[in-house]
């Protein structure tokens, strides 16, 4: 028989529980990461798909030898040799190693002796030992020196979210500014504003993508704060939160080397127990992403609707035509940005749904259902972050309006009848809308034709700055003008009828 570690016809032999078996003599990853990659083919998603989560692994390796050096668990020898192999994974050597599935039994087993593994036969050929030769530097007695699994990985993920996550804050930030600099640019054009699909009043295409900018603004600092509690770790629970198999002072050295080597001011959670079978924090933080996913996704669906058509539909926006439509239909575009993004949200959205069943069905004192926890949670970070920047670059930098059909909405619709029931009051204003619906004709014509207004004041009050932002409305049927301060309430002001008209040139008729 083949001596562990000696190679044969491209193999060497190793040894574990289940007895031996030939893994490829090239490879760093060793025989329990190879039962792992032939037990668990669910994903086709292997560990080195999220490179964040390797280095993530290589710095819980790194901190854990550092403090068992300190404490003198560990030699010199072996101790450089670990480091030095940490160091280059973390750098990005190595990654085509970590072959083991996202979504494996044995709550997080596998990944963490993947690890070990790649970085033990790194350190075995640093040292000039082949691989597998672990009678000298052993992936478990050396690597895995003081820690299990179950404190290892999950503190691993919370890592690699901290690692993750600041790429979507970025990837958010771009498309608010994006929105905000198209806010800016359509400040001024008038529109429908519409509820239930319905005709509503007045605003500005600038107000409808400041809005959308506001609400993705809320969720960055939501992200970010919701981080913050990943920042609380088990390192140093071993099993179960007893710290059994190691030093009573590795928790505290561990999480500071931790600490140090990241720049993530991490702690040691209060409760160790508690800690290792709790998941309530990446509940919380999926939670966040399947809000941001909802809001993304409704934005989506405004784009679509807004630029529908382009002859039978709204057509009130143009979004850039990226490539053709169809295989049957020539000339035919379609918004297959908003639609791919729509379709990243639903993923999310049902990632998040995986990860609180997941985290429910913990039991006792370790939750096994981690991995598809970390491979959601991690997938939903990595697929929104490209769809933002998807969203921003290929769709809304390049939209523009149709000022033709928005102005021509403006002019067909009843719905800024509701700047004049201030001044004439619902009744009127609602006789003036019936027959406005009925005929199709103007509401400012039909205003003037029945003597409710003089055409000066009618145009102060549907002047763009009246419709689309608030003014001192009183139930004595009087408006001042918008750039008066308010007056006492009992006293109001009676502005000239002049007052709220803009120049001929920046008006519009209705």
């Amino acid at each position: 028989m083949t001596s562990p570690g000696a190679t044969s016809t491209g193999t060497r032999r190793e040894h574990d529980l289940l007895g031996d078996r030939d893994v490829p003599a090239d490879a760093y990853y060793g025989v329990q990461t190879l039962r792992a990659n032939e037990n668990f083919h669910i994903t086709g998603v292997q560990l080195q798909h999220f490179p964040r989560m390797i280095e993530a692994l290589a710095q819980v390796k790194r901190a854990a030898a550092r403090a068992n050096h300190r404490l003198g668990a560990l030699d010199d020898e072996r101790f450089a040799v670990i480091d030095r192999a940490c160091e280059e994974i973390i750098g990005g050597a190595l990654h085509e190693h970590f072959i083991v599935d996202m979504i494996q039994g044995g709550a997080g087993t596998s990944t963490n002796m993947n690890a070990n593994e790649v970085i033990a036969n790194r350190a075995l050929e640093i040292l000039g030992h082949q691989k597998g030769q672990y009678d000298r530097l052993h992936p478990n007695n050396h690597v895995n020196l003081g820690q299990s699994t179950n404190d290892v990985y999950p503190t691993a993920i919370r890592l690699t979210i901290m690692l993750s996550f600041p790429a979507l804050a970025e990837a958010m930030d771009h498309l608010i500014s994006t929105l905000r600099a198209k806010g800016e640019e359509f400040s001024s054009v008038l529109k429908m504003g519409r509820t239930q699909l319905q005709d509503a009043v007045p605003m500005t295409v600038g107000q409808e993508f400041h809005a959308w900018a506001t609400t993705i603004e809320e969720d960055v600092q939501r992200l970010t704060r919701t981080a913050t509690l990943f920042q609380e770790i088990n390192l140093g629970a071993t099993a179960i939160g007893t710290g059994i198999t190691s030093d009573p002072r590795y928790a505290a050295m561990a999480t500071a080397e931790l600490a140090e080597l990241t720049g993530v001011p991490f702690v040691v959670s209060a409760d160790l127990v508690e800690a290792t079978s709790d998941t309530g924090a990446f509940v919380t933080f999926s939670g966040i992403l399947k809000r941001i996913a909802v809001k993304i996704s409704k934005i989506c669906n405004d784009l679509r609707l807004l630029s529908s058509g382009p002859r039978a539909g709204l057509h009130e926006i143009k979004l850039p035509a990226v490539q053709p439509g169809s295989s049957i239909m020539p000339g035919k575009v379609n918004p297959v940005i908003p639609e791919v993004v729509n379709q990243v949200a639903y993923e999310v959205i049902g990632n998040d749904l995986s990860v609180t069943f997941a985290a429910e069905g913990g039991q006792l004192q370790l939750n096994v259902f981690e991995p598809v926890i970390a491979f959601n949670i991690l997938e939903s970070t990595q697929i929104m972050t490209r769809a933002m920047n998807t969203l921003a670059d290929r769709c809304v930098a390049g939209i523009t309006l149709n000022e033709e059909v928005l102005e021509d909405y403006l002019h067909r619709s009843i719905g800024v009848v509701t700047a004049l029931v201030p001044v004439i009051g619902y009744a009127a204003a609602t006789e003036v809308a019936e027959e406005a619906l009925a005929t199709g004709r103007p509401v400012r014509d039909l205003v003037l034709e029945r003597g409710l207004l003089d055409e000066a004041r009618l145009a102060g009050l549907l002047s763009p700055a009246s419709m689309t932002s608030p003014h001192r409305a009183t139930a004595t049927g009087t408006i001042p003008a918008l750039d008066e301060e308010p007056g006492p309430a009992a006293a109001p002001e009676q502005p000239d009828s002049g007052e709220m008209a803009l120049p001929p040139t920046e008006r519009l008729d209705f």
